[in-house]
């Protein structure tokens, strides 16, 4: 069985390290041949190509993949990805994110491939977005819609999105979580040395948020309820793991408001930096208003800590209300404020549900799971 995987850009980010880990996964299947095209991962949120530095047979780059709508450029893409597909005849093509989803699928079944699949990171349409937008979007997917197969989605939201939709129908879409290496987060500890490289004292309540600093990942909620927070518990810092185009903008925000000494930016980090991190978080908050299911909050909960969430997309499938974190409605600032200083007031309550995080991400998302899932997948579709 062959298997080509195909995305848009490997930037550091959730689906782009699922995409990654599944290959890597896959690869190691007997009965399985798999390789990954991309585009170029330029820009300020890193890149995972590294990943295959010792494999580099893996991976092929495709610079005509891009993100942004380019007409020329998308056209020589697809027409690009179906010489591919035609040469190699390809079982399978699985795709994944907007772009390198749409064309991926249209280019294999141009070239006749029998079996196409469509991961659902997360929506590429809803109420984060304009009107028009949203009918551009929501008129792509559909038109790809027709050639998939079948589609797996991180998170039964993201099923429900596409079948209100009209994408599909129930029977060609099946949850596979987004799994990853558990072991680095189970033993995530406390490490005062790494706190004090950040300025952190011992004593201090950490909130962490792990996303790129870019539109549409709720940092701006953050700051709201900062002031308010940091009176009521001067003790209080606020850890921003990641990188994006809103660093300034966020680094300013933070001096006006006095908060200098409160909020810290870790940066880009590669990955598998995340864990030691957030060993120093005493609560990890996750507030996008877009995301299929994001990986920072079983991350989190694997290293046993609470997480509070706006209740969008998949969320609610991790953040199970007073058992591992708490929801809060989107935009909520009143109630995401009480419910972070419920945790920063209780480490009692922090324990409890961190342990009960952890137990619930140990047997639902470890990366040997997704893969052997996926390949059980591409087993029954073959034999179909």
């Amino acid at each position: 069985m062959r298997v080509t995987h195909v995305i848009t850009r490997l930037i550091v980010g959730g689906a782009q390290e699922n995409t990654v880990a599944s290959v890597l996964g896959l690869k190691d299947k007997p009965d399985l041949k798999v390789d990954l095209i991309a585009g170029l991962s330029d820009g300020p949120e890193g890149s995972l190509e590294r990943q295959f530095a010792n494999q580099p047979h893996l991976l092929r780059v495709f610079p005509e993949l891009v993100r942004p709508v380019h007409p020329w450029k998308d056209w020589r893409a697809l027409w690009r990805l179906a010489e591919v597909f035609r040469q190699e005849r390809p079982d399978i093509v699985h795709t994944h994110s907007g772009k390198a989803g749409v064309l991926g699928r249209l280019a294999a079944a141009k070239a006749g491939v029998p079996i196409i699949v469509h991961t659902i990171h997360g929506p590429s349409f809803g109420r984060f977005q304009g009107p028009i937008a949203n009918q551009v979007f929501q008129f792509a997917e559909q038109r790809a819609a027709r050639v998939t197969t079948h589609f797996v989605a991180v998170a039964d939201a993201m099923k429900r999105q596409y079948l209100a939709a009209g994408i599909g129908s129930p029977d060609q879409y099946t949850r596979i979580f987004s799994g990853f290496n558990l072991q680095p987060f189970l033993l995530a500890r406390n490490d005062l040395r790494l706190r004090d490289q950040f300025g952190i004292a011992p004593d201090d309540i950490v909130v962490g948020k792990i996303a790129r600093l870019v539109k549409l990942k709720g940092h701006e909620d953050l700051f709201a309820i900062a002031p308010a927070l940091v009176q009521q518990c001067p003790q209080l810092k606020f850890l921003l793991v990641g990188d994006g185009e809103w660093r300034e903008r966020f680094g300013q925000q933070a001096r006006r408001g006095g908060l200098e000494k409160h909020f810290i930016f870790a940066g880009l980090v590669p990955p598998e930096a995340v864990a030691r991190l957030l060993g120093i978080i005493d609560v990890v908050v996750h507030l996008s208003s877009r995301e299929g299911l994001a990986r920072a909050l079983p991350q989190a909960l694997a290293a046993a800590r609470p997480v509070v969430a706006y209740d969008c997309d998949g969320a609610s499938e991790v953040c199970l209300e007073n058992e591992t974190g708490y929801l809060v409605p989107p935009g909520d600032l009143a109630a995401l404020q009480d419910r972070v200083r419920q945790l920063v007031r209780d480490p009692a309550l922090r324990a409890r549900m961190g342990q009960r995080g952890r137990e619930f991400v140990a047997e639902r998302f470890g990366v040997s799971k997704m893969v052997d899932d996926l390949h059980a997948l591409y087993q029954r579709l073959l034999c179909a």
